[in-house]
C-alpha cells in the first residue's frame, strides 16, 4: 500500500491524499479529500497542476467535510475524468452544494471581470485561470453518495469505511478506513479530517478512535493553546462595547460555514446573559445565509446548549436584530452605515467576496474595529491584517489601516495542542505510522515534539508535498 500526500503537507490548505493498494481480487486507487489550495499566487499554481495519474483510474473519493480546502477542487477532478462516487455525510452533501456553487460563481465573476478590464487595457499581470464553472460544479454533485454517521459501507470489495463525528463543522467527519490487502492482514487507516474542540459550544465533541495502523492527524494549531471561551467572550464584550460607544462599526470577516453561525450564537448568548445590549447585526453573505438556514434545520447535530439558545431566540426576537443580506444593492448600502453596526461577512481570510468592500470602507477610521476570528493562511489579506501592517491593497487600491485589529483565538473550529493530544490519547496503542498533516511547518514540528514527549510515540512523520510512503 502507498499513500501520496498531494496537499496539506507542510501547509494548512489543499487537503488531498492518494491511496494505492492491492486488494485480494484487484488493485485500487482512491482519494481522501480533494481540496483547494488557498493563499497567494503559489496557491493558484498548485490548483492548476494536474494529477500525475489519470483521474479515470481513481475508484472513489472519501470526503471528510465541506470546507473549501478539503473539497474545493472536486469539480475540476470530475471535469478531468473522475467518474467514481464521492462519499460523505448527509449534511456535508448539503453544504457541498452551497460551497461548490459559490466557489464556481466567484471564479466565473473574477474571470469575467478580468476579461473586461483586459479588453480596456486596464488589467495588469497574468489573467486568472478558471478552475471550473457552475455547470461543472453541478455535474460533480451528481457523483455524491450520502452515508450516515457510524454506518459501515464498502465502496469496493475488501475496503470498509465508517464516518465518525469530528466536531469541526456541521457534517464534519473522521474517516476510518479498513483495507484487506492481498496476502496481508487487514490495515486500518484513520484520517482525522479537521478536529473540533472538546467542550466547545454549538457542535458535538469529536469521537475518540481506539485503533489505527496508519493515522493522519491535523496540526493547524498544534503549537498553541486557544484562549478559554470565557476569556474570548470577555474580549468580545469589551471590543463591541468600546467600539459602539465611540461611534464605530465592528467588522467581522468570517467563514460562511461554521464560524458565522458560531459568532451569531455567542452574540445572542451574551445578550441573553445581559452582557451585551440590543445589537444591530448584518450578515452580508448569501452563502452564510444558506448555511445558517441549514444549521437551523439540523439542530439534532448541535449540542444541548445550542438547542436551548435557539429556543430562547424564538421567544425573544426583539433582543437582537439580525438581518441577512443577499441582494447586492443592499450590500452596497451598508457602506452608508458609519456607526452602530456589526457586519459579519465572508470570506474568512479576506481574500474575496463582500468583506473586501466592508474593509475598504472601514479600515481607515480609528473608531472602527476589525475582529479576526479564524486561521489566516500565509499570503492572505487576513494574515497581513493580523500581522498589523500599516496599509493593505484592496481591489487595486491601498488603504491605510487605522481601525483596531483584534484576533479572537478562542473561536477556532480547530482543536488546539492539548485537545489534539486528548484525542490521540483515545488510541489504546500507538499506530504503526503517524503522519502530521494540515499545519504550517512550525505548528507541525511543535506538535510532533509534543506527541513524542506526552505520548512517547517516537516515530512521528511530517510529510512534505508530493511525497509517497510505502505502508508495510
Amino acid at each position: 500500500m502507498q499513500i501520496q500526500f498531494l496537499g496539506a503537507a507542510g501547509e494548512v490548505t489543499g487537503s488531498k491524499y492518494l491511496i494505492e493498494t492491492r486488494l485480494e481480487e484487484s488493485s485500487c486507487k482512491f482519494m481522501v479529500d480533494y481540496g483547494m489550495f488557498q493563499g497567494a499566487r503559489e496557491a493558484d499554481e498548485k490548483n492548476q497542476k494536474k494529477l500525475s495519474l489519470n483521474p479515470e483510474d481513481i475508484s472513489f473519493l472519501v470526503l471528510t467535510h465541506a470546507h473549501i480546502d478539503h473539497c474545493g477542487l472536486i469539480p475540476r477532478l470530475c471535469a478531468e475524468g473522475f467518474k467514481g462516487p464521492i462519499y460523505c455525510t448527509t449534511t456535508t452533501a448539503k453544504l457541498l452544494e452551497i460551497m461548490l456553487l459559490d466557489s464556481a460563481h466567484i471564479q466565473v465573476s473574477d474571470f469575467e471581470r478580468a476579461e473586461r478590464k483586459n479588453k480596456l487595457g486596464k488589467w495588469r499581470g497574468d489573467m486568472p485561470v478558471l478552475l471550473y464553472d457552475t455547470k461543472q460544479a453541478i455535474e460533480s454533485l451528481n457523483q455524491v453518495k450520502v452515508i450516515l454517521y457510524t454506518k459501515k459501507f464498502s465502496p469496493i470489495k475488501d475496503i470498509d469505511v465508517i464516518f465518525e463525528e469530528a466536531g469541526h463543522i456541521l457534517g464534519s467527519s473522521i474517516a476510518v478506513i479498513d483495507i484487506k490487502e492481498k496476502n496481508k492482514a487487514s490495515k486500518r487507516l484513520v484520517f482525522s479530517g479537521d478536529l473540533g474542540m472538546f467542550e466547545k459550544p454549538i457542535f458535538r465533541q469529536p469521537t475518540l478512535i481506539q485503533s489505527a495502523d496508519v493515522l493522519l492527524v491535523e496540526s493547524t494549531y498544534g503549537d498553541r493553546l486557544h484562549r478559554s471561551i470565557k476569556e474570548t467572550e470577555d474580549e468580545l464584550v469589551q471590543i463591541v462595547t468600546q467600539t459602539l460607544d465611540r461611534g464605530g462599526n465592528v467588522i467581522i470577516p468570517a467563514f460562511a460555514v461554521g464560524r458565522t453561525q458560531e459568532i451569531l450564537f455567542i452574540l445572542a448568548d451574551l445578550i441573553r446573559r445581559n452582557r451585551l445590549p440590543h445589537l444591530n447585526v448584518w450578515v452580508d453573505s448569501p452563502m452564510a445565509t444558506k448555511v445558517t438556514e441549514l444549521t437551523n434545520a439540523c439542530l439534532d447535530e448541535l449540542d444541548e446548549d445550542a438547542k436551548l439558545l435557539h429556543q430562547w431566540l424564538l421567544n425573544h426576537k426583539n433582543k437582537i436584530d439580525v438581518r441577512f443580506v443577499e441582494d447586492l444593492e443592499e450590500s452596497k448600502s451598508l457602506n452608508k452605515l458609519k456607526s452602530g453596526a456589526i457586519i459579519i461577512s465572508s470570506s474568512g481570510m479576506c481574500q474575496a467576496g463582500r468583506i473586501l468592500h466592508h474593509l475598504a470602507n472601514n479600515l481607515s477610521f480609528e473608531k472602527n474595529a476589525i475582529v479576526i476570528t479564524g486561521f489566516q493562511a500565509e499570503g492572505t489579506l487576513g494574515r497581513r491584517l493580523v500581522d498589523k501592517v500599516a496599509s493593505v491593497k484592496i481591489m487595486g487600491e491601498y488603504v491605510d489601516v487605522r481601525a483596531s485589529i483584534h484576533t479572537l483565538g478562542g473561536l477556532s473550529a480547530h482543536a488546539d495542542r492539548d485537545n489534539l493530544i486528548k484525542w490521540l490519547k483515545g488510541f489504546k496503542q500507538k499506530p504503526k505510522y503517524v503522519f502530521i498533516v494540515h499545519g504550517e511547518p512550525s505548528a507541525s514540528i511543535h506538535f510532533a515534539q509534543s506527541i513524542r514527549e506526552t505520548l512517547n510515540w517516537n516515530d512521528v512523520i511530517i510529510p512534505t508535498l508530493q511525497t509517497t510512503f510505502d505502508i508495510n
